[in-house]
């Protein structure tokens, strides 16, 4: 992982009621919002998921280069097994899930302490709000980036969206897509997802195929594909104009 990056984008998804702050461990680097601050308490979780994460690696270093499923562990950490089911069910390695679940453990410890919480990583979301969420995709320069999004009814959260993209960012993807956008109640899940269908997007032609086989994946609800100026999209989502 590289370290942090300029995240301008920030600043601007700034949900109405909500306290927002960031918290940086290493080359982790959340954008949180909470009802009251939790600066401290973020910090917990997040030093705790890379424990238990890196105290995986140091006794299993093949974890990080897997790009393929690995077996289930009944020893590893809650976070670790995790990771391993998504990566299982996406077909990717445990890694593919890193962002999201981390996301998806940090959020989840603050549902204890904020009946309202989002937590950001690196373009992996954990949502859980009272209000329905409009959350904008951003595809790199593609013609489509920010002008297209997707609703997420409050009655689905917490859920998870997590993109990917073979264009933007530092993330690993075989493919040469500009956004992968995944939503699935694990953001683990739709991290991995959306790195599997990343992998297999080289070309306006694969937007259907890769629609179709991601569809397939237990516990995708929908996503939304682009490719330079186009785009597919599929299952229980409500596609917006921005």
């Amino acid at each position: 992982m590289r370290p942090h990056e300029p995240r301008d984008y920030r600043q601007k998804a700034h949900a109405r009621g909500l306290t927002a702050f960031g918290v940086a461990v290493r080359q982790t680097d959340l954008w949180v919002q909470t009802e009251t601050p939790l600066p401290d308490e973020t910090r917990g979780l997040v030093l705790e998921a890379r424990r238990q994460i890196e105290s995986y690696i140091a006794e299993h270093p093949g974890f990080v280069q897997a790009l393929l499923p690995l077996q289930e562990d009944v020893l590893a950490p809650p976070l670790v097994k995790t990771m391993l089911r998504a990566g299982r069910a996406a077909g990717v390695g445990p890694m593919a899930a890193v962002a999201g679940a981390v996301a998806q453990y940090v959020g989840e410890g603050l549902l204890g302490l904020s009946p309202q919480v989002i937590v950001e990583n690196g373009g992996d979301i954990f949502l859980a709000t009272r209000r329905d969420a409009k959350v904008s995709i951003y595809a790199g320069k593609s013609p489509l980036s920010k002008r297209v999004g997707i609703r997420i009814p409050a009655e689905r959260m917490p859920t998870g969206v997590c993109t990917s993209s073979g264009s933007v960012g530092h993330s690993l993807s075989l493919g040469e897509s500009d956004a992968v956008c995944i939503v699935s109640r694990s953001p683990a899940l739709a991290d991995a997802a959306a790195t599997a269908v990343g992998n297999r997007l080289f070309k306006a032609a694969d937007l259907a195929a890769a629609a179709r086989e991601a569809s397939h994946i237990p516990g995708v609800l929908g996503g939304v594909l682009i490719l330079k100026d186009r785009l597919a999209s599929w299952g229980e989502i409500e596609l917006l104009a921005l």
